[in-house]
């Protein structure tokens, strides 16, 4: 039992996503019923400004936290509702609350490491460390990535604090404008369209620009290992 005691906290935000996921609430930010409920929304967010916004940062905070699969609609349903720049400004502070609670969640359960490391985690947290900065930018700005898990596995190969959170904060807030921007757009594109497919969230003009900067975090890499062949 006391060996399990370090992965409570991990654990039980895990069964809370298992369980909001399986609540259906996530369905509650589905563009086409946020373009449906428009008015009523903006009508609120009108009413009730800092109670909406923050209700955007907790919505973030807890799907971050417990690595809920499909967060992405609310970083749309921000932009849809709060405009791109505002969107992308909560999203992001959501994002870093429950990125972090994750993280520290995460570490606490790693951190009880008895004995000798396997030889295959030994050589992947060696070349980790090799290049902290750049693996760890590299992971947090591909979009294929997902948020929670990348969190997670920064936790295990043992990233340093301050390094997380400068690549969460500068990963999570670009991938988070395309979003919010996509999103803003939602609105007019399901009042043209009727729907938006689900190709819609693997857009190019978010893939590329991400991958683009994500191959860039690993140009320090290629030059080591050049250097070493050479």
């Amino acid at each position: 039992m006391n060996r399990l005691r370090p992965f409570v906290p991990l654990l039980v935000l895990v069964a809370m996503g298992v369980a909001v996921f399986a609540s259906g609430l996530l369905d509650r930010f589905d563009p086409h019923r946020i373009a449906q409920e428009e008015a009523a929304l903006r009508g609120g967010i009108g009413a009730h400004p800092w109670l909406a916004a923050l209700a955007q940062v907790g919505a973030m905070t807890l799907a971050i936290a417990t690595g809920l699969p499909g967060a992405i609609v609310i970083v749309f349903a921000g932009g849809m509702l709060f405009g791109t720049l505002a969107g992308t400004a909560l999203s992001t502070a959501g994002a870093m609350f429950g990125a972090t609670i994750l993280f520290f969640a995460s570490r606490a359960a790693f951190a009880q490491g008895g004995g000798a490391e396997p030889a295959l985690v030994a050589r992947l947290r060696a070349g980790y460390q090799a290049h902290p900065f750049s693996y760890t930018v590299f992971l947090r700005l591909v979009p294929l990535f997902p948020f929670g898990a990348v969190t997670i596995a920064l936790a295990w190969l043992r990233c340093p604090l301050w390094l997380f959170l400068v690549a969460s904060a500068f990963g999570g807030a670009v991938m988070i404008a395309f979003e919010s921007a996509l999103g803003a757009g939602l609105l007019e594109t399901i009042e043209r369209e009727g729907a938006v497919s689900s190709s819609l969230f693997a857009h190019p003009q978010i893939l590329w620009p991400a991958l683009g900067m994500a191959a860039l975090a690993l140009v320090p890499i290629a030059l080591g290992w050049l250097r070493r062949r050479g």
